[in-house]
Parts: structure tokens; sequence; C-alpha cells
């Protein structure tokens, strides 16, 4: 007979989370699912989605707008395609691999004191856990275990926060967001190749913000968030960052 608190088998059974070498991981004594483990690679896949989709629009839209050929159009749109994803995929290996190199340089210096002043480790364990509401004697206790059974990761957790889902990763995140990148930025850019020649402003803007709406529905529902808000926001910027680059392109065509 189940009871209110039976969450079925997988449940009962535990949780079984990836490996840091990609297979299965441990499985834990709990049934919940939680998103975090997924922030490293979603913020930069929805960085290059969004950036993907607005920057190629906005590109293409300016150089519409400006009355050049559907051949100029599509140059440029394909130019700022590559040189975009490039950009993006670098960018965000650079600076996710300064995040891993700070990372590194905590895990060397707790190493050391772990090894060196092993005394001082556990009595600022044991304070870490006072803080958080245990008495001195539980919290020199749990220290005390915790020292025992794995000193060096309860440390990277409680004193700096760095857990396996969280640490950073400079190639999955150059990864996500250059493919996130090429596939927002293909959307505009096919909308202006199939929208006749010379290409239709209404078609590439219709289509981009669709993509927009659509990438804030899927990126809220993968971080496990209601899409309401995160829809509105992207679809609000971008369709501001388009009618600006619209603007100065047809003002600068108009002057040329």
């Amino acid at each position: 007979m189940t009871t209110s608190h039976d969450h079925g088998p997988d449940a009962a059974e535990g949780e079984r989370h990836p490996g840091r070498d990609g297979g299965p991981g441990p499985v834990l004594s709990h049934g919940e699912r939680h998103y975090s483990h997924r922030v490293g690679w979603l913020r930069a896949a929805v960085l290059g989605a969004n950036d993907g989709i607005v920057s190629t629009a906005a590109l293409v839209l300016g150089v519409a707008a400006a009355d050049a050929s559907r051949d100029a159009v599509l140059t440029a749109g394909v130019a700022g395609l590559a040189a975009g994803a490039l950009s993006m995929g670098l960018g965000e290996y650079v600076s996710v691999s300064s995040q891993r190199d700070t990372e590194k340089a905590d895990i060397a210096k707790e190493k050391w004191e772990l090894e060196h002043v092993p005394e001082r480790e556990l009595a600022e364990l044991a304070a870490i856990y006072r803080e958080k509401g245990l008495s001195p004697r539980l919290a020199r206790e749990v220290a005390e275990e915790l020292t025992d059974h794995d000193a060096l990761r309860t440390h990277l957790i409680e004193e700096l926060g760095i857990t396996e889902q969280t640490q950073a990763r400079p190639l999955v995140a150059a990864g996500s967001s250059g493919l996130a990148f090429s596939i927002g930025a293909a959307i505009p850019l096919v909308a202006a190749a199939a929208s006749g020649s010379p290409p239709s402003i209404l078609v590439i803007l219709a289509a981009a913000l669709v993509a927009l709406a659509l990438l804030g529905v899927v990126s809220a529902l993968t971080g496990g968030a209601r899409p309401g808000r995160p829809m509105a926001r992207i679809i609000v910027g971008g369709a501001a960052a388009m009618a600006l680059t619209m603007g100065i392109g047809r003002l600068v065509g108009t002057a040329v």
C-alpha cells in the first residue's frame, strides 16, 4: 500500500546523476529533480542563440532597410553568422577559462591548507556549521565526519561553493554558445533568402520575433522557470535592437 510520501519506484531507488566523465554517477537517496547543473551550458546557449537571432536579424534588416540588393543582404547575413559564431565561441572559451583558472588556484590552495594546517581547516569548517545553526559540539562532530569522508570536496562546497555541477567548463560553454549562435542566426537568414527579391522586411522581422519567443519558452522550461517573463524580456529587447538598427540603416542608406 502506497503512502502520501511515495513517489514511485524512481524516487524509492534514488536518482542517478551523470558522473564527471559523462558516465553514470552515484545514485542519490532522494528523487528530487534540480536544474542547477544546467546553468553553465544553458547560460551560454541562451546567450548565443539570442545574440545570433538579434544580431543577424538586425544586420539583415539594417542592410535591407538601406534598399540594398538581395545578394548584398544575404552576403551580410552569412558574414554576420560566421563572424558571430566564432566570436561567441572564442569569447565564451576565454572568459570561462579565466573562471576555471581561478577555481584551480582556489582548489590548489585548499589542498595545501588541508595538508599543512589540517586543524585550522577543521576549526574553520566547524565554524561554518556553527554559523548555519548547529551547536558547537554537533558542528565539530559534523566537521570531523565530513573531513574523514572527503575533506577537499567538503571544503570546496562549504567555503567556495564549488561543486562538480557548477565547475567552469570552457569547452562546453564555447561549443554551446557557438552552436546556438549559428542556429539562431540561420533563422532570419533563411527568412531573408526565402522572402523574395528584395528580401521582405516584415517576413524577416516576424521570423526573428517568433524565434525569440520560442527561445524564451525553451530556455525557461529547460531551466525550470515559468516562460512568461523570460519570453517577454527576450522579445522586447530583441525588437528594440532590430528597430534601432533598421532606423540607422535607413538613415545611412538615404544619406549615401
